[in-house]
Formats: C-alpha cells, structure tokens, sequence
C-alpha cells in the first residue's frame, strides 16, 4: 500500500485490514512515498516524519509493516519501480496486490507504466466516499487488462482525509480517532502541520 501518509490515518489502516482478510494476504506493506511526483508541486511533510508516523501506527501490528523502499530512493518514487523491486526480491511465486482507492484507480492510466504496474500486481481496489467509479470501458482503453486484474475490496465508507486532519491540526481542531493515538501524539509532539494550510 503506498501513499504519501501525510499523515497515516484510520482509514488507510481499515482499508489495509480489509483487503487483508478479503484476499487472505499475509502481510501488507505500508511504502511511504519519497518524493511523490504526482505532488511535486505541493508542500509535503519531510519523509522521515511521514515515515515515523507510519512506524508508530503499525508498532504493534503483526500484519502490518513498514517499507522503506520509496522512502529511501533518490528522486522521484514511482510505483511501477516499486512494484518491479518487490517482484525481484520475493519472487515470481509471490502474487503481489497493490492496494488503492477508486480514485487512484480513475488516475492510474496517468501513471508511469500502467500496463506494467497491472502486470506485476492485482489491484485491491477500494470505495472512497464522494469518488463515483472510474468508466471501466473508458479503464480497458487506457490500460488494455486492466479489467481482469481489479479486486474490489468492501471496504466501509470512512470518510476521512489526509488534507481534513492537516487542516484540522493547523486550526486546533482535534483529530482524536481520526489517527491512531501514536501518530496524534507524534504530530503534537513536533509541531507538525501547525500555522499550514493543507
């Protein structure tokens, strides 16, 4: 599961939790991004916080774990990259699934590599709250296979974002059971996203 986790939240654990027992995964990777290029132009918190956050909302997890591939990676993190390392290092007995939302889904044809990213991995694909789902035809066209690869994970609608709980803290808003007590306290603890517009 990648993302840039600014921060981690509920809903990435849930949706993780999810596509593990509907898949029967054995463990899922949380791989925070690096320099995620498709946010190049946006204000990202430094990877070493975002990676830190990730650490605390996993700790106790025996399912969960920490990924450092992207986070570690000099310029831009791509998932095709990603998925390609993965494949090498587990071998080709390893059936990968990368897990995203419906969103992600709509905008994977504007991704580096499509068709390889759906060659190396199935795709868990979950609802998101006020995102309709992508046109699969239109899907099929821009990434010829697309279609047989998609699992659709179900997936409760928890309506909870990276941008909200960023706005919230720079407001004094409580983010309380928006985030895993850990990553609340981490946020606290360094200041983060206070005086910062999302």
């Amino acid at each position: 599961m990648g993302g840039t986790f600014d921060p981690i939240h509920l809903a990435h654990l849930i949706l993780a939790e999810q596509a593990r027992v509907f898949l029967g995964l054995d463990r899922v990777l949380f791989v925070p991004a690096g320099a995620p290029w498709r946010k190049a132009d946006r204000r990202i918190t430094p990877v070493v916080d975002r990676v830190a956050m990730v650490r605390a909302a996993l700790a106790h997890d025996p399912y969960f774990e920490v990924s450092l591939l992207e986070s570690e990676r000099r310029g831009p993190s791509y998932t095709v990259d990603t998925l390609s390392v993965l494949q090498e290092q587990l071998g080709p007995q390893a059936e990968l699934y990368f897990i995203l939302g419906q969103d992600a889904l709509a905008d994977l044809p504007n991704w580096r590599e499509p068709a390889r990213i759906v060659q190396l991995a199935r795709l868990a694909v979950a609802a998101r709250p006020g995102c309709p789902p992508p046109d699969p035809a239109a899907l099929e066209r821009a990434v010829p296979g697309i279609q047989g690869r998609i699992d659709v994970v179900p997936m409760p609608q928890v309506d909870i974002s990276s941008t909200d709980i960023r706005q919230r803290v720079a407001q004094g808003i409580s983010i309380r059971f928006l985030v895993p007590a850990p990553v609340e306290a981490y946020i606290l603890a360094h200041g983060l996203y206070r005086g910062r517009e999302a």
